[in-house]
């Protein structure tokens, strides 16, 4: 069978975009995989078969140097690697579609909710789904009203791979962190700290590109080890409930990876509500026999490649369906198990890397 051409970009080392190559590397589909990174020293560069050096999402040179390689290469279907790549396909998808490339991506109203923090609460709220307390800050007034503890601080938008995010566990804490934010972020969100360590999933739910749902699975996230947490503090706030080490996910997860219907059901419920196309990232916590989800990505997940190792491929998945026709049965099986993580090193390739 012929090599189905196909572009990855933001393909550095951590990111989803590294996640959806190992993915496709995985794949029993044969692929040509094209790769594309605006940094010279990406360590996807060296794992693809034909790499490029991109410009940054945000120039204005980056939809028609993209372009530019998907013709060169018949490419069929395009992934993006990174939000901001994301924005951009989002508004330029037509001009994508128009090329016959398939672009695998939610619709940019979902995009648009899930990329803010705040008005993903809002909208799980409006529509009865379980949300730790949170409030929106804006100024150190609006600071004053944040009235539960411990708390996590976050930006509204953007703070991948938990960037900029802080843990308070009292008001003390609170002001100094948050005034911070405020300086060198601007407008964040406050979270109430919800649940134990053991209790965190990141759930991941697959729809086609009609809105059909196809299959759904969660890692339940072991956090305490160094790899995979950003904050560890002992728990002062004498809640018993919350265990006695308060954790936030660096977002390099591992665990045991399954189906666990009790987060994956009502995480379907919410793609499914969303309107969501394709695939869609739920991070939540068990608590008190309640999901409490506190962030959506509408976008593939940092554990694309674990997913892929038990049987569940979800870019492999999609281009199958839409591309090549095949039929893919609903809840389909997939192994179930423990994945951990580590690091891994590559020689990148000798000579200068094309510019796209």
């Amino acid at each position: 069978m012929e090599k189905l051409p196909v572009m990855i970009t933001g393909i550095g080392g951590g990111g989803h975009g590294e996640q959806i190559l190992k993915a496709l590397r995985m794949a029993q589909t044969p692929y040509l995989l094209v790769g594309g990174d605006m940094n010279p020293y990406s360590k996807g560069l060296a794992e693809v078969d034909y790499p490029y050096i991109l410009p940054p999402a945000t120039s204005p040179e980056y939809i028609e140097a993209v372009l530019r390689v998907c013709k060169r290469h018949s490419v069929r279907a395009l992934f993006h690697g990174s939000e901001p790549e994301l924005r951009a396909f989002s508004r330029h998808r037509d001009l994508f579609e128009s090329e016959g490339v398939f672009l695998p991506i939610n619709p940019a109203n979902v995009i648009d909710i899930c990329m803010d923090k705040f008005r993903t609460v809002e909208w799980l709220e409006k529509y009865g789904f379980n949300v730790p307390r949170s409030r929106s800050v804006s100024s150190l007034e609006d600071l004053k009203e944040v009235d539960f503890f411990p708390a996590v601080l976050k930006p509204v938008v953007g703070g991948g791979g938990s960037n900029n995010l802080f843990l308070a566990q009292d008001r003390k804490e609170l002001d100094f962190l948050g005034a911070s934010l405020l300086l060198n972020v601007g407008r964040f969100i406050v979270q109430e700290y919800v649940g134990s360590v053991d209790g965190e999933y990141t759930v991941g739910v697959l729809l086609d590109m009609e809105g059909v749902f196809l299959n759904s699975i969660a890692v339940k996230r072991m956090i305490l080890s160094g790899l995979s947490n950003r904050i560890k503090v002992q728990n002062r706030t004498g809640d018993p409930e919350l265990g006695s080490v308060l954790a936030i996910s660096s977002g390099v997860s591992q665990g045991e990876i399954g189906r666990f219907p009790h987060v994956t059901g009502p995480c379907e419920k919410i793609a499914e509500a969303l309107g969501c196309r394709g695939a869609v990232n739920i991070q939540c916590r068990f608590a008190g026999e309640r999901v409490y989800v506190f962030e959506i990505n509408p976008r593939f997940s940092g554990t694309t490649s674990l997913r892929a190792m038990v049987g569940y491929n979800e870019p492999d998945v999609l281009i199958r369906k839409h591309l090549l026709g095949e039929e893919v049965t609903p809840r389909f099986p997939y192994r179930e198990g423990r994945i951990v993580r580590g690091l891994s090193e590559v020689l990148l390739p000798g000579g200068d890397i094309p510019h796209a």
